[in-house]
Order: C-alpha cells, then sequence, then structure tokens
C-alpha cells in the first residue's frame, strides 16, 4: 500500500493569487491605515506616514532576513527594548578567603552567607565532623 508524503511543508499556500494569507492581511492592513491617515490629516502630514506605512507593510510581507519573516525580527527587536538588560563591565572573580587554623580548614572555603539556614547548618555540621578526624562521614 503506498501513501503520498507531504513535501515542502514549510511553505505557505498561495491565496489570493500570488500572494499567502499573511502577506495579504499586511498589505491589506498597510492599506487601510494609509487611506485613513490620507483623509484624516492634512497631505503635508499625512504623506510621510503614508510612505512608512506602506515601507512597512511592503517589509512585513516581502523583505526576508536570513530567510526568516521580516516579522520575527520586529518581535526579537521589541522583546530586546522592553526586556531588562543588565551590563557587567569586568566581572570580579572571588577568591575564597584562607584562614591561619589549620591546612585542612585553611584550603576549606567556608561561605558567609547562604541562601538557606538550613544548608549553613548542615554545612557547618560536616566541617566539625571533618576538623575532629572522624571519617565517619566518608564511610557513608
Amino acid at each position: 500500500m503506498r501513501f503520498q508524503v507531504p513535501q515542502f511543508i514549510e511553505v505557505e499556500d498561495k491565496i489570493f493569487g500570488p500572494l499567502t494569507f499573511k502577506q495579504f492581511v499586511y498589505l491589506a492592513g498597510g492599506v487601510g491605515l494609509s487611506v485613513i491617515f490620507w483623509t484624516l490629516f492634512p497631505k503635508i502630514f499625512s504623506i510621510p506616514l503614508v510612505l512608512i506605512v506602506v515601507g512597512f507593510s511592503l517589509a512585513l510581507a516581502f523583505y526576508k532576513i536570513n530567510d526568516k519573516p521580516f516579522i520575527n525580527v520586529v518581535q526579537s527587536a521589541f522583546y530586546y527594548l522592553a526586556s531588562k538588560r543588565l551590563y557587567i563591565w569586568k566581572k570580579e572573580v572571588k577568591v575564597p578567603e584562607k584562614r591561619e587554623m589549620g591546612k585542612k580548614q585553611a584550603e576549606m572555603y567556608i561561605p558567609k552567607l547562604s541562601s538557606s539556614k538550613l544548608k549553613e547548618i548542615s554545612w557547618s555540621l560536616d566541617v566539625q565532623d571533618l576538623s575532629k578526624g572522624d571519617d565517619s562521614l566518608e564511610n557513608r
């Protein structure tokens, strides 16, 4: 039994002549907005607005960057501008302080602040067991 496997599934269907549905919507929206600007505003203000709207709608309908639609670039730019950003000029590497108590404890890093008191208490108990020379933790 033979089945036909669909091919070219990434290509959108042409619905309105040579245009896909998305292209048609972008162009129809641009033309509609241009007509509104042309009728509501004086001609000196409406001409630049109409040119901007027509250019943007043509870019949305036909322009691709790296084989991706222009709407993806607009969406990424909007998310980038709307999100919070943190710029770090020089990252400081924190070196643990060494204590002068003994070789074993001098090499251990003791955190001053922890996110949880329970973790801090369990860590301090483990350190005290190791400092006494108790090998019970290693045999677990």
